[in-house]
């Protein structure tokens, strides 16, 4: 079913989201997490791939499976980069041969083996041409876009993304998926500032749940998030005096507390970013009050 239809029906709500394992001897134990995450009743689950669409193939079979035998309704990301209408076309179509009714059009990161990558030189440019391309040739296609209650690294300005991501609106994005974020004030000021220029669309909050303080630095630095100064120490903390197990349970009450606010607070539902695993995403859920 499309996504938009789903979050019109049910609110509030969990949804998912996968990354596709680069090889497939890695794919029953993935598909082991699908099934133990199916006890939350997600309302979808997306699936990403990789810049230049390396695991597009992937990402393609692994949401097939997932819709066919476990019953989970799939988002697929799709972005520019690489993109051309051909590419766009063979994939789409097989969206619709496969059933599936949802993209997550995305602009994707340049590709890591290619020095002074410009993305001007791109066929699609921007997210909002996918996101046009898929509304003028698929129209029964359910298209969603990115969110960023802190700015993307690469807007000049918080103005410049937010129009950024109203055009996505104006284009024919019918919900959007935030970046993961730690303070839930960005994020209601963000929604409020998109309504106030007319992109009244569901805004799906992204909630990562720290695991460990390693993990925690290394996903920050490549998506550009920032932890409050006073969760960090304590995480830092936590680490210094119990190590991991610490930094999981303060990271588990962090998140728990998080995406309950945002659902008390009017968010149509927490998109949890499972890193491939049950267990934080189990505990989390387990927890919230609908």
């Amino acid at each position: 079913m499309r996504v938009c239809d789903l979050i019109e029906r049910k609110s509030p709500f969990i949804s998912l989201e996968f990354f596709p394992p680069k090889e497939k001897e890695a794919w029953p134990g993935f598909f082991e997490v699908v099934e133990k995450l199916k006890e939350l009743n997600p309302l979808f689950a997306s699936v990403t791939y990789g810049a230049g669409g390396g695991t597009q193939d992937n990402t393609l079979e692994i949401a097939t499976r997932m819709k066919r035998d476990h019953g989970i309704e799939p988002i697929t990301h799709l972005t520019s980069v690489g993109a051309s209408a051909e590419k766009l076309d063979e994939f789409l179509k097989s969206l619709r041969e496969a059933n599936i009714e949802n993209v997550l059009a995305l602009r994707g990161d340049a590709p890591r083996d290619v020095k002074d990558f410009d993305f001007n030189t791109q066929e699609f440019k921007h997210a909002t041409d996918v996101i046009e391309f898929i509304n003028e040739r698929y129209p029964e296609i359910c298209v969603g876009g990115a969110a960023y209650p802190e700015p993307h690294p690469e807007s000049p300005s918080i103005q410049s993304d937010l129009d950024m991501v109203d055009l996505k609106v104006k284009k024919g994005a019918q919900f959007l998926v935030t970046q993961l974020f730690f303070d839930n004030r960005l994020y209601f000021d963000y929604v409020e500032r998109l309504k106030s220029m007319g992109s009244n669309v569901p805004v799906i909050p992204g909630v990562l749940p720290i695991m460990s303080l390693k993990s925690a630095k290394f996903i920050l630095g490549l998506c550009g998030a920032a932890i409050p100064g006073k969760f960090l120490s304590a995480l830092e903390a936590a680490h210094a005096e119990g190590g991991d197990d610490a930094v999981y349970r303060l990271g588990m009450d962090y998140a728990i507390k998080q995406a309950q606010e945002l659902i008390d607070g009017g968010a149509p539902g927490v998109h949890l970013y499972t890193l491939n695993r049950a267990k934080a995403c189990l505990e989390i859920g387990r927890n919230l009050k609908f």
